[in-house]
């Protein structure tokens, strides 16, 4: 509980419970939401599209951003613009929806906004905890990223019941309590002297990721596995098609992932990852892989809640030892382009994984789509042990990296 004693952190944690959570309910809804209207798995690949584009177009921006201007102003102002994303999409679902090109065009703002948000975020942990307590400070960050993932598609997939205008409406109100809690924030990382704005110091960031091997090493081998072995854009196909659980069962499957990731977050916030953690990343990416196909030929509900959870347990194994790498080895004045360069990473490997599942799908069919990239995870998993040596090496996180 270390990080929680500190009121900052308190407050940048439980915003994030508010706004994530939020986020992914809407994100839930307005899959089932589109799928149900159009049956349309091309769809599904441009929700995930229209999401990762702006962090791709704007990465150089929202580094800098970060590390240019206050980062609790940042985030505050990234929920005011989820806050007005929930409402549109309230409004657009009361008029029932009558065209879908709105609701591509609300996900790129929202994308934009969750484009600034990462960097800022990431890279304003180490400066509302001290260092003592920073790794502390990093398992629990990751792990309210899963509780998120927990509470938000299981909420709104329950809420969906009722209604996605039901959905939209709360999750408005998590935006708002979100946009509060930032505010109240009293660390200010605004500081004079700031490097100006040229190609150079927008580029600062990729430069030092690629000098960082085991940086480099670690966010590729990411990049690829979660690319291919990314499944949660077809999990309304699965819930209606082949489970038959409907909208609830879709926000279950994505929380079983979660569930499983929130649960070896929490193992992580009570001890230190202090041997092998190389190798321990690279067995877990194996694991993730081989989970994946799992999910792929499972026909029973109760069997692919199991592999969502096991699957979302290797990832966040993964999840934290990257982070901490990428914190821990960068200094304050760049953490934001750097983390921006990581948001990249994790932005591409999540929204171009829901791109290339569903064009898979529609192409080859939902099962052969799935099993075909848990075993292509499996595989860069094999090659990346191979190409980054130095990262398999890794003993300890620490700052002699």
């Amino acid at each position: 509980m270390a990080a929680l004693r500190h009121r900052d952190f308190r407050l940048l944690f439980f915003g994030k419970v508010f706004g994530w959570t939020a986020v992914h309910m809407v994100m839930v809804a307005i899959g089932y939401q589109v799928y149900d209207r159009t049956g349309d798995l091309m769809n599904l690949a441009y929700i995930g599209l229209a999401t990762f584009a702006p962090g791709f177009v704007f990465a150089l921006f929202t580094g800098y951003a970060a590390d240019r201007f206050d980062r609790k102003l940042v985030l505050g102002l990234c929920y005011v613009v989820m806050l007005a994303v929930g409402v549109l999409f309230l409004l657009l679902s009361l008029a029932g929806l009558p065209q879908v090109w709105p609701v591509f065009f609300l996900l790129t703002v929202l994308g934009t906004a969750r484009a600034f948000y990462q960097p800022a975020a990431n890279s304003l942990v180490p400066n509302v905890v001290p260092a003592a307590v920073f790794p502390n400070a990093v398992a629990w960050h990751t792990s309210m990223n899963k509780v998120t993932q927990v509470a938000g598609p299981a909420l709104g997939g329950v809420l969906y019941l009722a209604g996605p205008e039901v959905v939209y409406a709360t999750a408005s109100g998590g935006f708002a309590v979100a946009v509060v809690t930032m505010f109240l924030i009293r660390t200010r990382t605004t500081r004079a002297g700031r490097e100006p704005a040229s190609l150079a110091t927008l580029l600062a960031g990729i430069r030092y990721v690629y000098a960082k091997k085991i940086v480099f090493g670690a966010i590729t081998v990411d990049l690829f596995v979660v690319l291919l072995g990314g499944v949660t854009a077809l999990l309304p196909v699965y819930a209606r098609d082949i489970l038959q659980t409907g909208p609830s069962g879709a926000g279950f499957l994505r929380s079983a992932m979660a569930a499983g990731a929130l649960l070896t977050g929490l193992a992580l916030t009570r001890m230190a990852l202090s041997a092998a953690v190389g190798r321990i990343l690279m067995i877990c990416i194996f694991i993730y892989g081989g989970m994946t196909v799992l999910f792929g030929v499972s026909q029973w509900y109760w069997l692919s809640l199991l592999a969502m959870a096991i699957l979302g347990a290797a990832d966040m194994v993964s999840v934290v030892i990257r982070h901490t790498l990428l914190q821990i080895a960068t200094p304050d004045e760049m953490r934001g382009r750097v983390s921006a360069v990581n948001a990249v990473f994790t932005g591409a490997s999540n929204e171009l994984g829901e791109f290339r599942a569903g064009t898979m799908a529609a192409l080859i069919g939902v099962v052969p789509a799935v099993v075909i990239g848990g075993l292509g995870a499996m595989a860069v998993a094999a090659v990346g042990w191979r190409l980054f040596p130095e990262l398999v090496r890794v003993e300890r996180m620490d700052r002699s990296l």
